[in-house]
């Protein structure tokens, strides 16, 4: 899900929240896309969260990535909180 920032926050322009299906999955997600964004953008990185897998934070600057375990984001329920009363979508199950 990405969520626009623009005008609420100065901590980034996007936030984009997804799920990795276990702690392995979760570290993966984040170590990748890190690694991508170095090679094609040049943008370095900052992961946090990498040490337990249940939800790691990749700020790229500009974006803001949280990938969660599920249980973990549905707990947290992050989107709820930067989409400013909007319903967010419903994630597909699988």
């Amino acid at each position: 899900m990405q969520i626009d920032l623009r005008g609420k926050t100065a901590i980034g322009d996007y936030m984009i929240v997804c799920s990795g299906r276990s702690t392995r999955q979760v570290v993966a997600i984040s170590e990748k896309l890190s690694d991508r964004m170095k090679q094609e953008l040049g943008r370095a990185s900052k992961l946090e969260g990498k040490g337990s897998g249940d939800w790691v934070l990749v700020d790229t600057g500009d974006i803001i990535v949280h990938v969660f375990r599920p249980e973990v984001r549905d707990f947290y329920q992050i989107e709820k909180m930067w989409m400013g009363g909007e319903e967010p979508m419903p994630r597909p199950t699988a």
